[in-house]
């Protein structure tokens, strides 16, 4: 499958498996982008990404407060939703740089808004709204992207 082919998932429930499923991939992974209108289902995706990190209960979506931190199997995962962001620069003011590290994860809906500020991804995300569901098609920018979308097709595109 090439990296841009479009995968469709019709209910919330297999959205979130194959959050799930993905998050078994992203080891190697320090950034992920997620693209999508309101309503496209990143936040869905993302809480199938944390409960496959091994979270428990509900995620909530980080609207207003922007940023959202777990600790799951002894790694920070920071799950930002941007779309309140007024100017980037408020990205610097609340110290974006000391969320990216060797170890964290950084998923981030809505990464246009700190377009300038975030660093470059590893893996864009895109969502989207089709007749039959909602579309997902990945693009890899790094070596850790390419390789957690290789895992991606092999474990997870029969999850769903």
């Amino acid at each position: 499958m090439p990296e841009n082919e479009e995968i469709v998932i019709t209910t919330a429930e297999a959205m979130e498996t194959l959050g799930s499923c993905l998050a078994t991939c992203l080891e190697e992974v320090r950034l992920v982008s997620l693209r999508g209108a309101l309503g496209a289902g990143k936040t869905t995706l993302v809480q199938g990404i944390l409960k496959g990190l091994g979270h428990t209960g509900s995620a909530k979506s980080p609207t207003f407060s922007l940023v959202e931190p777990y600790e799951l199997g002894g790694r920070a995962i920071f799950h930002f939703d941007l779309y309140r962001l007024k100017q980037p620069e408020e990205l610097e003011f609340m110290g974006i740089r000391d969320f990216f590290d060797q170890a964290s994860l950084v998923l981030v809906e809505w990464p246009e808004k700190g377009a300038g500020v975030l660093p470059p991804a590893d893996a864009d995300i895109i969502l989207a709204r089709t007749q039959d569901g909602r579309s997902i098609t990945w693009e890899a920018h790094t070596p850790a992207g390419k390789h957690a979308f290789t895992r991606f097709q092999a474990q997870c595109l029969n999850c769903s």
